[in-house]
Protein backbone atom coordinates (compact mmCIF):
# COMPACT_ATOMS: atom_id res chain seq x y z
CA UNK A 1 0.00 0.00 0.00
CA UNK A 2 2.59 2.32 0.95
CA UNK A 3 4.91 1.40 -2.06
CA UNK A 4 4.91 4.37 -3.97
CA UNK A 5 5.73 7.26 -1.09
CA UNK A 6 8.38 4.46 0.58
CA UNK A 7 10.39 4.71 -2.84
CA UNK A 8 10.28 7.97 -2.73
CA UNK A 9 11.27 8.34 1.12
CA UNK A 10 13.80 6.15 0.49
CA UNK A 11 15.23 8.32 -2.32
CA UNK A 12 15.38 11.09 -0.54
CA UNK A 13 16.96 9.17 2.71
CA UNK A 14 20.04 7.45 0.48
CA UNK A 15 21.47 11.09 -0.38
CA UNK A 16 21.30 12.13 2.84
CA UNK A 17 23.44 8.73 4.18
CA UNK A 18 26.00 9.51 1.50
CA UNK A 19 27.08 13.37 3.32
CA UNK A 20 29.51 13.45 5.81
CA UNK A 21 27.81 16.34 7.18
CA UNK A 22 24.65 17.79 6.74
CA UNK A 23 23.79 22.24 7.10
CA UNK A 24 20.81 23.58 7.73
CA UNK A 25 19.87 24.04 4.30
CA UNK A 26 20.12 20.18 3.06
CA UNK A 27 17.94 19.34 6.00
CA UNK A 28 14.84 21.81 4.67
CA UNK A 29 15.58 21.00 0.80
CA UNK A 30 15.28 17.14 2.06
CA UNK A 31 12.32 17.96 4.52
CA UNK A 32 10.57 19.88 1.02
CA UNK A 33 10.97 16.66 -0.92
CA UNK A 34 9.63 14.73 1.92
CA UNK A 35 6.20 16.94 2.26
CA UNK A 36 6.05 16.65 -1.62
CA UNK A 37 5.93 12.76 -1.13
CA UNK A 38 3.29 13.02 1.61
CA UNK A 39 0.93 15.26 -0.31
CA UNK A 40 1.19 12.71 -3.60
CA UNK A 41 0.42 10.04 -1.38
CA UNK A 42 -2.38 11.53 -0.42
CA UNK A 43 -1.78 12.73 2.83
CA UNK A 44 -4.35 15.31 4.51
CA UNK A 45 -2.42 18.99 3.76
CA UNK A 46 -2.85 20.10 7.34
CA UNK A 47 -1.78 16.86 8.34
CA UNK A 48 1.39 17.23 6.02
CA UNK A 49 2.67 20.47 6.98
CA UNK A 50 2.35 19.58 10.96
CA UNK A 51 4.54 16.82 10.48
CA UNK A 52 7.14 18.91 8.53
CA UNK A 53 7.34 21.43 11.01
CA UNK A 54 7.80 19.20 13.61
CA UNK A 55 10.40 17.04 11.96
CA UNK A 56 12.14 20.34 10.76
CA UNK A 57 12.15 21.58 14.09
CA UNK A 58 14.07 18.73 15.58
CA UNK A 59 16.34 17.96 12.46
CA UNK A 60 17.70 21.31 12.48
CA UNK A 61 18.75 21.09 16.23
CA UNK A 62 21.68 20.17 17.85
CA UNK A 63 21.33 16.71 17.94
CA UNK A 64 21.65 16.55 14.60
CA UNK A 65 23.63 19.21 12.85
CA UNK A 66 26.70 17.66 15.21
CA UNK A 67 26.12 14.01 15.37
CA UNK A 68 28.38 11.52 14.13
CA UNK A 69 25.83 10.15 11.69
CA UNK A 70 23.72 12.88 10.37
CA UNK A 71 22.20 11.14 7.93
CA UNK A 72 20.57 8.57 10.35
CA UNK A 73 19.72 10.86 13.16
CA UNK A 74 17.27 12.67 10.76
CA UNK A 75 15.55 8.88 9.51
CA UNK A 76 15.07 8.29 13.07
CA UNK A 77 13.29 11.65 13.88
CA UNK A 78 11.15 11.11 10.91
CA UNK A 79 10.18 7.55 12.22
CA UNK A 80 9.40 9.03 15.65
CA UNK A 81 7.02 11.20 14.14
CA UNK A 82 5.84 9.37 11.66
CA UNK A 83 4.85 6.40 14.48
CA UNK A 84 3.29 9.64 16.19
CA UNK A 85 1.12 10.43 13.49
CA UNK A 86 -0.34 6.86 13.22
CA UNK A 87 -0.64 6.12 16.58
CA UNK A 88 -1.04 9.59 18.52
CA UNK A 89 1.43 11.07 21.91
CA UNK A 90 -0.10 8.46 24.01
CA UNK A 91 0.90 5.52 22.22
CA UNK A 92 4.28 3.32 21.94
CA UNK A 93 3.70 2.38 18.68
CA UNK A 94 1.98 -0.70 19.75
CA UNK A 95 -0.94 -1.72 18.78
CA UNK A 96 -4.28 -0.28 20.30
CA UNK A 97 -6.50 -3.00 22.36
CA UNK A 98 -10.20 -2.85 21.97
CA UNK A 99 -11.66 -2.03 25.21
CA UNK A 100 -13.70 -5.35 26.49
CA UNK A 101 -13.34 -5.12 30.11
CA UNK A 102 -16.95 -4.64 30.17
CA UNK A 103 -20.28 -6.30 32.35
CA UNK A 104 -20.67 -9.07 29.73
CA UNK A 105 -21.72 -8.75 26.75
CA UNK A 106 -19.27 -6.25 25.50
CA UNK A 107 -20.60 -4.40 22.51
CA UNK A 108 -18.74 -3.77 19.48
CA UNK A 109 -21.35 -1.28 16.92
CA UNK A 110 -19.40 -1.56 13.29
CA UNK A 111 -20.40 2.09 11.44
CA UNK A 112 -19.24 3.35 8.05
CA UNK A 113 -20.71 3.70 4.84
CA UNK A 114 -22.08 1.28 2.18
CA UNK A 115 -19.49 -0.35 0.48
CA UNK A 116 -16.19 -0.16 2.96
CA UNK A 117 -15.92 -3.27 3.69
CA UNK A 118 -18.14 -3.37 7.05
CA UNK A 119 -20.40 -6.79 7.20
CA UNK A 120 -16.81 -8.82 5.99
CA UNK A 121 -14.55 -6.72 8.66
CA UNK A 122 -17.54 -7.65 11.60
CA UNK A 123 -17.06 -11.82 10.50
CA UNK A 124 -13.30 -11.08 10.46
CA UNK A 125 -13.07 -9.51 13.97
CA UNK A 126 -15.26 -11.88 15.59
CA UNK A 127 -13.04 -14.57 13.81
CA UNK A 128 -10.27 -13.00 15.65
CA UNK A 129 -12.18 -12.29 18.85
CA UNK A 130 -12.28 -16.35 18.94
CA UNK A 131 -9.37 -17.85 17.90
CA UNK A 132 -7.18 -15.49 19.80
CA UNK A 133 -8.50 -14.23 22.89
CA UNK A 134 -10.65 -17.02 23.59
CA UNK A 135 -13.60 -14.99 23.41
CA UNK A 136 -17.42 -16.06 22.94
CA UNK A 137 -18.73 -13.64 20.01
CA UNK A 138 -21.91 -13.45 18.36
CA UNK A 139 -22.78 -11.52 15.70
CA UNK A 140 -26.28 -9.26 14.44
CA UNK A 141 -26.72 -7.05 11.48
CA UNK A 142 -28.82 -4.42 11.50
CA UNK A 143 -28.87 -3.67 8.10
CA UNK A 144 -32.69 -3.88 6.83
CA UNK A 145 -32.05 -1.38 3.75
CA UNK A 146 -29.39 -3.54 1.47
CA UNK A 147 -30.54 -6.83 0.40
CA UNK A 148 -29.61 -10.03 1.64
CA UNK A 149 -27.15 -8.07 4.27
CA UNK A 150 -28.28 -9.93 7.27
CA UNK A 151 -28.57 -13.32 4.83
CA UNK A 152 -24.29 -12.39 4.06
CA UNK A 153 -23.59 -11.75 7.86
CA UNK A 154 -25.12 -15.27 8.31
CA UNK A 155 -23.25 -16.71 5.70
CA UNK A 156 -20.05 -15.20 6.51
CA UNK A 157 -20.56 -16.26 10.76
CA UNK A 158 -21.25 -19.66 9.40
CA UNK A 159 -17.49 -19.91 7.34
CA UNK A 160 -15.80 -18.22 10.61
CA UNK A 161 -17.14 -20.51 13.11
CA UNK A 162 -19.47 -17.59 14.53
CA UNK A 163 -23.22 -17.56 15.95
CA UNK A 164 -25.42 -15.03 14.39
CA UNK A 165 -28.76 -13.26 15.75
CA UNK A 166 -31.40 -15.28 13.75
CA UNK A 167 -33.12 -12.96 11.05
CA UNK A 168 -36.65 -11.66 11.74
CA UNK A 169 -38.33 -10.06 8.69
CA UNK A 170 -39.61 -6.50 8.68
CA UNK A 171 -37.91 -5.77 12.52
CA UNK A 172 -36.23 -2.19 12.45
CA UNK A 173 -32.74 -1.84 14.01
CA UNK A 174 -33.68 -0.78 17.14
CA UNK A 175 -35.70 -3.54 17.97
CA UNK A 176 -32.98 -6.38 16.35
CA UNK A 177 -29.92 -4.39 18.90
CA UNK A 178 -32.70 -5.48 21.76
CA UNK A 179 -33.59 -8.57 20.70
CA UNK A 180 -29.43 -9.35 20.10
CA UNK A 181 -29.00 -8.20 23.91
CA UNK A 182 -31.13 -10.47 25.31
CA UNK A 183 -29.99 -13.48 23.50
CA UNK A 184 -26.27 -12.70 24.27
CA UNK A 185 -26.97 -12.71 27.63
CA UNK A 186 -28.94 -15.83 27.42
CA UNK A 187 -26.30 -17.25 25.95
CA UNK A 188 -23.65 -15.86 27.98
CA UNK A 189 -21.69 -14.58 24.95
CA UNK A 190 -18.57 -12.26 25.92
CA UNK A 191 -18.75 -10.18 23.14
CA UNK A 192 -21.96 -8.54 20.78
CA UNK A 193 -20.81 -6.97 17.68
CA UNK A 194 -23.43 -4.85 15.64
CA UNK A 195 -23.01 -4.50 12.22
CA UNK A 196 -24.94 -1.07 11.43
CA UNK A 197 -26.63 0.08 7.83
CA UNK A 198 -24.36 2.13 6.20
CA UNK A 199 -25.05 4.69 3.43
CA UNK A 200 -23.88 5.77 -0.20
CA UNK A 201 -23.15 9.21 1.82
CA UNK A 202 -23.64 10.86 5.71
CA UNK A 203 -27.08 11.70 6.27
CA UNK A 204 -29.01 12.62 8.54
CA UNK A 205 -31.11 9.39 8.71
CA UNK A 206 -28.13 7.87 8.91
CA UNK A 207 -26.97 9.14 11.84
CA UNK A 208 -30.31 9.15 13.63
CA UNK A 209 -30.09 5.40 13.42
CA UNK A 210 -27.12 4.86 14.49
CA UNK A 211 -27.28 7.36 17.62
CA UNK A 212 -30.70 5.05 18.62
CA UNK A 213 -29.06 2.15 18.14
CA UNK A 214 -26.29 3.45 20.60
CA UNK A 215 -28.50 4.67 22.61
CA UNK A 216 -30.19 1.22 23.30
CA UNK A 217 -27.01 -1.07 23.08
CA UNK A 218 -24.30 1.02 25.36
CA UNK A 219 -21.37 -0.03 23.07
CA UNK A 220 -18.05 -0.68 24.74
CA UNK A 221 -16.28 0.06 21.17
CA UNK A 222 -17.76 2.07 18.20
CA UNK A 223 -15.70 1.50 15.39
CA UNK A 224 -15.90 3.20 12.16
CA UNK A 225 -14.84 1.26 9.22
CA UNK A 226 -13.31 3.26 5.90
CA UNK A 227 -12.17 1.97 2.59
CA UNK A 228 -8.39 3.28 2.25
CA UNK A 229 -8.58 3.08 -1.52
CA UNK A 230 -11.25 5.58 -1.52
CA UNK A 231 -7.97 8.06 -0.28
CA UNK A 232 -8.84 11.78 0.82
CA UNK A 233 -12.41 11.22 0.94
CA UNK A 234 -11.76 8.98 3.67
CA UNK A 235 -10.40 11.39 6.10
CA UNK A 236 -13.68 13.40 5.19
CA UNK A 237 -16.14 10.62 5.74
CA UNK A 238 -13.72 9.72 9.29
CA UNK A 239 -14.48 13.44 10.08
CA UNK A 240 -18.25 13.39 9.67
CA UNK A 241 -18.33 10.16 11.38
CA UNK A 242 -16.54 11.23 14.89
CA UNK A 243 -18.12 14.91 15.04
CA UNK A 244 -21.48 12.79 15.14
CA UNK A 245 -21.32 8.89 16.53
CA UNK A 246 -18.46 8.44 19.85
CA UNK A 247 -16.28 7.07 17.97
CA UNK A 248 -13.64 4.63 19.55
CA UNK A 249 -11.20 3.36 16.94
CA UNK A 250 -11.13 2.96 13.07
CA UNK A 251 -10.79 -0.43 10.51
CA UNK A 252 -9.23 0.47 7.83
CA UNK A 253 -9.78 -2.34 4.87
CA UNK A 254 -8.00 -2.60 1.54
CA UNK A 255 -4.45 -2.18 3.21
CA UNK A 256 -3.13 -4.64 0.51
CA UNK A 257 -4.36 -2.84 -2.08
CA UNK A 258 -2.68 -0.23 -4.42
CA UNK A 259 -3.83 3.18 -1.92
CA UNK A 260 -1.11 5.53 -1.39
CA UNK A 261 -1.28 5.51 2.15
CA UNK A 262 -2.71 8.68 2.65
CA UNK A 263 -6.06 7.98 4.21
CA UNK A 264 -3.93 5.40 6.93
CA UNK A 265 -1.60 8.55 8.04
CA UNK A 266 -3.72 11.34 8.23
CA UNK A 267 -6.80 9.06 9.84
CA UNK A 268 -5.74 9.42 13.61
CA UNK A 269 -4.64 13.03 13.24
CA UNK A 270 -8.06 13.89 11.43
CA UNK A 271 -10.09 12.25 14.43
CA UNK A 272 -7.84 12.00 17.34
CA UNK A 273 -8.60 7.94 17.36
CA UNK A 274 -6.28 5.00 16.95
CA UNK A 275 -6.45 2.67 13.76
CA UNK A 276 -7.40 -0.94 15.74
CA UNK A 277 -7.23 -3.00 12.77
CA UNK A 278 -5.83 -3.58 9.36
CA UNK A 279 -8.07 -5.46 6.68
CA UNK A 280 -5.10 -6.95 4.38
CA UNK A 281 -7.31 -9.31 1.93
CA UNK A 282 -10.66 -11.20 0.89
CA UNK A 283 -10.28 -13.94 3.24
CA UNK A 284 -11.91 -14.29 7.28
CA UNK A 285 -8.27 -14.37 8.69
CA UNK A 286 -6.43 -11.31 6.44
CA UNK A 287 -6.89 -8.72 9.36
CA UNK A 288 -4.11 -7.81 12.03
CA UNK A 289 -3.69 -5.40 14.57
CA UNK A 290 -2.52 -2.20 13.62
CA UNK A 291 0.95 -1.49 15.21
CA UNK A 292 1.76 2.12 14.38
CA UNK A 293 5.61 1.63 15.12
CA UNK A 294 5.84 -1.15 12.48
CA UNK A 295 3.74 0.47 9.89
CA UNK A 296 6.19 3.34 10.03
CA UNK A 297 9.03 0.37 9.59
CA UNK A 298 7.84 -0.69 6.54
CA UNK A 299 7.42 3.00 5.37
CA UNK A 300 10.65 4.26 5.82
CA UNK A 301 12.07 0.63 4.24
CA UNK A 302 12.73 -1.24 7.72
CA UNK A 303 11.19 -3.70 7.46
CA UNK A 304 8.45 -5.80 10.03
CA UNK A 305 10.62 -8.70 11.67
CA UNK A 306 7.90 -8.99 14.60
CA UNK A 307 5.22 -8.82 12.33
CA UNK A 308 6.90 -11.43 9.88
CA UNK A 309 8.20 -13.52 13.18
CA UNK A 310 4.06 -13.54 14.30
CA UNK A 311 3.19 -15.01 10.43
CA UNK A 312 5.77 -17.71 10.60
CA UNK A 313 4.40 -18.63 13.89
CA UNK A 314 0.77 -18.65 13.52
CA UNK A 315 1.80 -20.77 9.51
CA UNK A 316 4.30 -22.69 10.86
CA UNK A 317 4.42 -26.47 12.37
CA UNK A 318 7.21 -25.96 15.31
CA UNK A 319 6.64 -30.32 15.24
CA UNK A 320 7.37 -30.31 11.28
CA UNK A 321 9.54 -27.50 11.20
CA UNK A 322 11.93 -29.55 13.83
CA UNK A 323 11.95 -33.12 11.99
CA UNK A 324 13.06 -30.26 8.90
CA UNK A 325 15.69 -29.05 10.02
CA UNK A 326 16.93 -32.82 11.57
CA UNK A 327 16.82 -33.93 8.29
CA UNK A 328 18.52 -31.03 6.24
CA UNK A 329 21.64 -31.13 8.71
CA UNK A 330 21.39 -34.91 7.69
CA UNK A 331 21.40 -34.00 4.44
CA UNK A 332 18.47 -35.97 3.13
CA UNK A 333 16.27 -32.39 2.28
CA UNK A 334 14.26 -34.03 -0.56
CA UNK A 335 11.17 -32.58 -3.03
CA UNK A 336 8.58 -33.30 -0.59
CA UNK A 337 10.48 -30.80 1.88
CA UNK A 338 11.13 -28.18 -0.66
CA UNK A 339 7.18 -28.34 -1.77
CA UNK A 340 6.67 -27.84 1.82
CA UNK A 341 8.91 -25.15 2.12
CA UNK A 342 7.23 -23.37 -0.86
CA UNK A 343 3.70 -24.12 0.27
CA UNK A 344 4.88 -22.16 4.29
CA UNK A 345 6.07 -19.14 1.88
CA UNK A 346 2.40 -18.72 -0.15
CA UNK A 347 0.59 -19.40 3.27
CA UNK A 348 3.15 -16.50 4.72
CA UNK A 349 1.86 -13.87 1.80
CA UNK A 350 3.91 -14.73 -0.68
CA UNK A 351 7.33 -13.34 -2.19
CA UNK A 352 6.47 -9.67 -2.31
CA UNK A 353 5.59 -9.82 1.70
CA UNK A 354 8.19 -11.55 2.99
CA UNK A 355 11.02 -9.44 1.04
CA UNK A 356 9.08 -6.12 2.13
CA UNK A 357 8.96 -7.28 5.57
CA UNK A 358 12.67 -8.03 6.30
CA UNK A 359 14.88 -5.69 7.21
CA UNK A 360 17.41 -4.15 4.14
CA UNK A 361 15.34 -5.96 1.24
CA UNK A 362 13.60 -3.18 -0.18
CA UNK A 363 16.05 -3.36 -3.21
CA UNK A 364 15.55 -6.95 -3.14
CA UNK A 365 11.82 -6.69 -3.76
CA UNK A 366 11.89 -4.43 -6.30
CA UNK A 367 14.48 -6.49 -8.03
CA UNK A 368 12.28 -9.64 -8.30
CA UNK A 369 9.34 -7.29 -9.21
CA UNK A 370 11.42 -6.02 -12.29
CA UNK A 371 12.83 -10.09 -13.01
CA UNK A 372 8.75 -11.25 -13.11
CA UNK A 373 9.61 -13.16 -10.06
CA UNK A 374 6.22 -13.03 -8.40
CA UNK A 375 4.21 -15.49 -6.27
CA UNK A 376 3.48 -17.16 -9.60
CA UNK A 377 6.72 -18.75 -9.23
CA UNK A 378 5.93 -20.42 -6.44
CA UNK A 379 2.79 -21.87 -7.55
CA UNK A 380 4.93 -23.15 -11.09
CA UNK A 381 7.64 -24.81 -8.47
CA UNK A 382 4.81 -26.84 -6.27
CA UNK A 383 3.00 -27.92 -9.74
CA UNK A 384 6.32 -28.69 -10.94
CA UNK A 385 6.92 -30.94 -7.80
CA UNK A 386 3.27 -31.96 -7.80
CA UNK A 387 3.79 -33.81 -11.40
CA UNK A 388 6.85 -36.01 -10.08
CA UNK A 389 6.02 -39.48 -8.77
CA UNK A 390 6.52 -40.53 -5.41
CA UNK A 391 9.71 -42.36 -5.81
CA UNK A 392 11.27 -39.14 -7.90
CA UNK A 393 10.52 -36.25 -5.55
CA UNK A 394 12.42 -38.91 -2.38
CA UNK A 395 15.26 -39.66 -5.10
CA UNK A 396 15.60 -36.44 -7.37
CA UNK A 397 18.40 -38.20 -9.23
CA UNK A 398 15.74 -40.43 -10.62
CA UNK A 399 15.10 -37.58 -12.83
CA UNK A 400 16.21 -38.50 -16.40
CA UNK A 401 15.92 -36.81 -19.61
CA UNK A 402 12.36 -38.72 -20.60
CA UNK A 403 11.22 -37.89 -17.07
CA UNK A 404 11.93 -34.38 -16.71
CA UNK A 405 9.91 -34.17 -20.16
CA UNK A 406 7.03 -35.55 -18.76
CA UNK A 407 7.16 -33.40 -15.49
CA UNK A 408 7.33 -30.25 -17.85
CA UNK A 409 4.34 -31.57 -19.85
CA UNK A 410 2.28 -32.63 -16.46
CA UNK A 411 3.37 -29.27 -15.01
CA UNK A 412 2.63 -26.84 -18.06
CA UNK A 413 6.23 -25.95 -17.44
CA UNK A 414 9.45 -26.39 -19.35
CA UNK A 415 12.15 -29.07 -19.19
CA UNK A 416 14.49 -25.21 -18.21
CA UNK A 417 12.22 -24.59 -15.77
CA UNK A 418 12.22 -27.96 -14.04
CA UNK A 419 16.21 -28.25 -14.27
CA UNK A 420 15.84 -24.83 -12.27
CA UNK A 421 13.93 -26.14 -9.78
CA UNK A 422 16.30 -29.69 -9.16
CA UNK A 423 19.09 -27.52 -9.54
CA UNK A 424 17.75 -25.43 -6.33
CA UNK A 425 17.01 -28.47 -4.49
CA UNK A 426 20.84 -29.21 -5.27
CA UNK A 427 22.29 -26.02 -3.87
CA UNK A 428 19.98 -26.44 -0.92
CA UNK A 429 21.40 -29.75 0.13
CA UNK A 430 24.95 -28.06 -0.84
CA UNK A 431 24.27 -25.34 1.49
CA UNK A 432 23.10 -26.98 4.34
CA UNK A 433 25.99 -29.75 4.29
CA UNK A 434 28.21 -26.07 4.30
CA UNK A 435 26.64 -25.39 7.44
CA UNK A 436 26.69 -28.55 9.17
CA UNK A 437 30.81 -28.18 8.57
CA UNK A 438 30.87 -24.82 10.27
CA UNK A 439 28.73 -26.27 13.42
CA UNK A 440 25.36 -26.24 12.42
CA UNK A 441 22.77 -23.17 12.76
CA UNK A 442 25.16 -21.71 15.75
CA UNK A 443 27.93 -21.40 13.06
CA UNK A 444 25.45 -19.48 10.87
CA UNK A 445 24.30 -17.23 13.54
CA UNK A 446 28.28 -16.39 14.34
CA UNK A 447 28.97 -15.45 10.70
CA UNK A 448 25.96 -12.87 10.99
CA UNK A 449 28.32 -11.07 13.91
CA UNK A 450 27.61 -13.69 16.54
CA UNK A 451 24.75 -11.72 18.13
CA UNK A 452 22.06 -13.30 16.62
CA UNK A 453 20.79 -9.82 15.03
CA UNK A 454 19.87 -8.74 11.28
CA UNK A 455 22.64 -7.85 9.53
CA UNK A 456 22.25 -4.20 9.11
CA UNK A 457 20.27 -3.67 11.74
CA UNK A 458 16.84 -2.04 11.89
CA UNK A 459 18.35 1.81 10.34
CA UNK A 460 17.93 0.35 7.02
CA UNK A 461 20.93 1.06 5.86
CA UNK A 462 21.93 -2.54 6.08
CA UNK A 463 20.98 -5.62 4.44
CA UNK A 464 21.17 -9.59 3.82
CA UNK A 465 23.77 -10.53 2.57
CA UNK A 466 24.24 -11.88 -0.97
CA UNK A 467 20.59 -10.08 -2.01
CA UNK A 468 20.27 -6.70 -3.95
CA UNK A 469 21.01 -4.14 -1.78
CA UNK A 470 22.83 -6.13 0.82
CA UNK A 471 25.73 -5.65 2.31
CA UNK A 472 29.43 -7.65 1.42
CA UNK A 473 28.53 -10.57 3.84
CA UNK A 474 30.09 -14.03 4.06
CA UNK A 475 27.52 -16.69 3.55
CA UNK A 476 28.79 -19.26 1.46
CA UNK A 477 28.73 -19.14 -2.21
CA UNK A 478 26.21 -21.45 -3.15
CA UNK A 479 24.01 -20.18 -0.41
CA UNK A 480 24.71 -16.70 -1.60
CA UNK A 481 23.93 -17.82 -5.70
CA UNK A 482 20.53 -19.61 -4.29
CA UNK A 483 19.41 -16.17 -2.33
CA UNK A 484 20.31 -14.25 -5.92
CA UNK A 485 19.02 -16.80 -8.00
CA UNK A 486 15.16 -16.48 -9.94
Amino acid sequence: MFESLSDRLNGVFDRLRGRGALSEQDVRDAMREVRVALLEADVALPVARDFINRVTERAIGQEVLKSVTPGQQVIKIVNDELVDMLGGQDSDGEASPLHLNVSPPAVIMMVGLQGSGKTTSTAKIAKLLRDKQGKKPMMASLDVNRPAAQEQLAVLGEQAGVATLPIVQGQQPVDIARRALESAKLQNVDVLLLDTAGRLHVDEALMAEMKAVAGVSTPAEVLLVVDSLTGQDAVNVAQSFSDEVPLTGVVLTRMDGDARGGAALSMRAVTGKPIKFAGTGEKLDAIERFHPARVADRILGMGDVVSLVEKAAETIDAQDAEELAKKMMAGKFDMNDLRKQLQQMQNMGGLGMLAGMMPGLKKAKAAMANADMDDKVLTHMDAIIGSMTKKERTHPQLLNAKRKKRVAAGSGTSVQEVNKILKMHQEMGRAMKQIKKMGGLKGLASMFGGGGGLPGGMGGGGGMPGLPGGGAGGLPPDLQNLLNKK
